[in-house]
C-alpha cells in the first residue's frame, strides 16, 4: 500500500491531504486554521497581519508551528504516516522567507524532543514574510522593468510584467530598506520551498512552478535569469536555491519526523511548488485548452497552454506548469472570499443564510451592480473602495447577488487574453462548495461548471505531485484520470440567462471605466 502526502500552506491554513494510490481516493484530510491558533501569538486575523499602507506579512514561525500542528493532527486522528512513500506540497506564491547562517545547521540538527518553533526561532533575518497580499512594492516594480528595458522586455524574459505582490519586487524592497539584514540573509525561500526545506532539514531547491511567480526566472528556460536577478538585488544569485524540474525529489524526511510522527526511513520529499500550479494539477488540468476556477481568499481562473503567452494588458500571468511540459496562464482576483465574507459579516449571515438570499434574487439582480474592491484589487488594478450602482446598502439579497454577480463577471471579461475558448470550468476552493454561487458562474459564462474531486486542490495537486515524484515512469494524464471521479457533479448554464448577463456586462464593464479603473 503506497500513500502520498500533499501540504498546502496556503493564506489562511495548512492542509495535509493523503491519496492511496491503490485506492485511486483520498483517504485524509485535515487543516490548521491559523487565525484560530495564532490569532493572539501571532496577531494574524484571515492568517496575516495587515500593516497598512499596502503592507502585508506573517511572522514565518506560525508556519513552522502549524507544520508541528497538522502532523500531529494527522496521527492523532488514526493516520499511519508510516505508509506515506512521498511528501510534497504547494504555498500561497510570493510570499518569501529570509534565513541567515543559523538555518542549515539548525535544519539539520533538529531533535524530536522538542518542537520545531522552539528550535528554529533564531534562523530568521527577517522576523516578517511579505505575503501576495503586498502592494507596496510599486517603486520597485518600476526600477526592476527599468533596468531591464522596460515592461515588454520584463514580460518577454519571465513572463509576467512587475506585480507588486511578486517576490522578486518584495526582495528589492527588503535589501533598500533593510541592508544589514539582507547582508545576514545567506538563504532565500519561497513560503513553498520553506515548508519543504523544514521536512528534508537541509534548503532544498524550488520548483519552476513557483519560481515562475518571481519576475525572477527565464521562463522559457525555467531556470533563474541573471539579468532579473542582477536588477533585483546584489548577490541575489548566491541567496536562491537552484531551480529543479518538479518531479525530481529533492531530499528524505528528516530524522525528526521519522521520530516524532512515524515517517518511513526514506520517505521522498518531493519539490513543492505554489497554490495555483498545484491546484491545475489538482483540477487534472494537464492538457492544453482546460480552464478552471479557484474560489478561494482571492478567487483565480486559470488554463493549461502549450506555450506561454503573456498577458500585454497586465491582466494574468504566466507560470511553468508542475507537469514540467505545460504552462499555466493566471488572473487573480484579489476580492475573491475576502469580498463574500465581507458581506456576510456587515449583514450578519451564515453561509446558510448566504446562500438562500442568493436564491431569492433573480439573475442579472435588476440591473443592480457592484465593484466589490474591499481590499485593493489586482485585475483590474484598483484601489480599496466600494461602487454600487442601482444598490442601496440595506438591500441585503441585492447586495449578496451583486458580489457573486461581479466576481463571476470579472473572470468573464479578464479571460480573453488567455485566448481559449471556455466550454467546461473546472471549480474548487472553499466557495465552490455553495451550488448556488457556482450557478451564478455557470450562467455568467455559459457553460457547465463541473466540481472538483475536493475543495482542497492545491493540497490534492502537490499529493499527486509525491505520487508522480516516487513513480516517475507514470504519465501525468494516466495519475490525474486515475484519481478523478469518472461522473463529476456538474451544474449547467440557464440558457434563459445568456442575454441577461451579456447586456449585464457591458453595464458592469462601463462602470469598470467610468469609475477610471481597469
Amino acid at each position: 500500500m503506497a500513500r502520498y502526502l500533499g501540504i498546502d500552506a496556503s493564506t489562511q491554513s495548512l492542509t495535509g491531504l493523503i491519496v492511496d494510490s491503490d485506492r485511486q481516493e483520498i483517504v485524509a484530510e485535515a487543516s490548521i486554521q491559523y487565525d484560530d491558533y495564532f490569532a493572539n501569538s501571532y496577531g494574524v486575523k484571515n492568517g496575516v497581519v495587515d500593516q497598512g499602507d499596502g503592507v502585508v506579512n506573517c511572522n514565518p514561525l506560525m508556519w513552522v508551528e502549524a507544520l508541528d500542528l497538522l502532523l500531529n493532527t494527522l496521527r492523532s486522528e488514526g493516520h499511519d504516516l508510516s505508509s506515506v512513500a512521498a511528501v510534497s506540497g504547494s504555498g500561497q506564491q510570493h510570499a518569501t522567507v529570509y534565513l541567515n547562517e543559523d538555518a542549515l545547521p539548525a535544519l539539520a540538527g533538529l531533535t524530536p524532543d522538542k518542537p520545531l518553533s522552539s528550535q528554529l526561532s533564531g534562523i530568521f533575518s527577517h522576523q516578517s514574510s511579505p505575503v501576495w497580499m503586498d502592494s507596496s512594492t510599486t517603486q520597485q516594480c518600476r526600477e526592476i522593468e527599468t533596468a531591464i528595458g522596460g515592461t515588454e522586455a520584463l514580460l518577454k524574459l519571465t513572463g509576467n510584467p512587475a506585480f507588486e505582490r511578486f517576490s522578486g519586487p518584495q526582495i528589492r524592497k527588503f535589501f533598500q530598506q533593510e541592508p544589514k539584514a539582507y547582508e545576514r540573509t545567506t538563504h532565500i525561500a519561497l513560503v513553498s520551498s520553506f515548508i519543504a526545506s523544514l521536512l528534508a532539514g537541509s534548503v532544498v531547491p524550488l520548483d519552476p512552478g513557483d519560481a515562475s511567480g518571481t519576475n525572477l526566472m527565464d521562463i522559457h528556460r525555467r531556470a533563474w535569469s541573471e539579468r532579473a536577478l542582477a536588477a533585483t538585488a546584489p548577490g541575489l544569485d548566491e541567496r536562491l536555491a537552484p531551480i529543479v524540474p518538479s518531479g525530481k525529489p529533492v531530499g528524505v524526511v528528516h530524522p525528526y519526523f521519522i521520530s516524532r510522527y512515524g515517517f518511513a526511513d526514506g520517505c521522498i520529499v518531493a519539490p513543492f511548488s505554489g497554490d495555483n500550479p498545484c491546484s491545475l494539477i489538482g483540477m487534472g488540468m494537464v492538457e492544453p485548452g482546460q480552464v478552471a476556477l479557484s474560489l478561494g481568499t482571492s478567487d483565480t481562473l486559470f488554463a493549461c497552454l502549450n506555450e506561454p503567452r503573456p498577458s500585454s494588458s497586465g491582466e494574468g500571468c504566466i507560470f511553468a506548469s508542475p507537469d514540467d511540459l505545460h504552462y499555466l496562464a493566471l488572473t487573480c482576483f484579489m476580492n475573491g472570499s475576502l469580498a463574500r465574507e465581507a458581506i456576510r459579516s456587515q449583514y450578519g449571515l451564515n453561509w446558510a443564510s448566504f446562500e438562500d438570499y442568493l436564491a431569492q434574487t433573480n439573475p442579472g439582480n435588476e440591473g443592480k451592480i457592484m465593484l466589490p474592491y474591499f481590499e485593493p484589487e489586482i485585475v483590474p488594478k484598483a484601489p480599496a473602495g466600494i461602487i454600487r450602482r442601482g444598490l442601496g446598502d440595506t438591500e441585503i439579497a441585492a447586495n449578496v447577488r451583486a458580489v457573486v454577480e461581479a466576481q463571476a463577471m470579472s473572470s468573464r471579461l479578464h479571460s480573453k487574453w488567455m485566448g481559449v475558448d471556455i466550454s467546461s470550468l473546472y471549480i474548487t476552493g472553499g466557495a465552490s462548495a455553495n451550488d448556488e454561487i457556482a450557478q451564478v458562474f455557470a450562467n455568467v459564462h455559459g457553460c457547465p461548471v463541473i466540481h472538483g474531486e475536493t475543495a482542497n486542490a492545491a493540497a490534492f495537486g502537490a499529493a499527486l505531485k509525491a505520487y508522480k515524484a516516487h513513480r516517475q515512469e507514470l504519465g501525468w494524464s494516466s495519475i490525474v484520470e486515475s484519481f478523478l471521479p469518472g461522473n463529476p457533479r456538474q451544474i449547467d448554464p440557464d440558457t434563459a440567462t445568456r442575454t441577461i448577463y451579456d447586456d449585464l456586462i457591458n453595464k458592469f464593464s462601463e462602470l469598470e471605466t467610468r469609475s477610471n479603473i481597469g
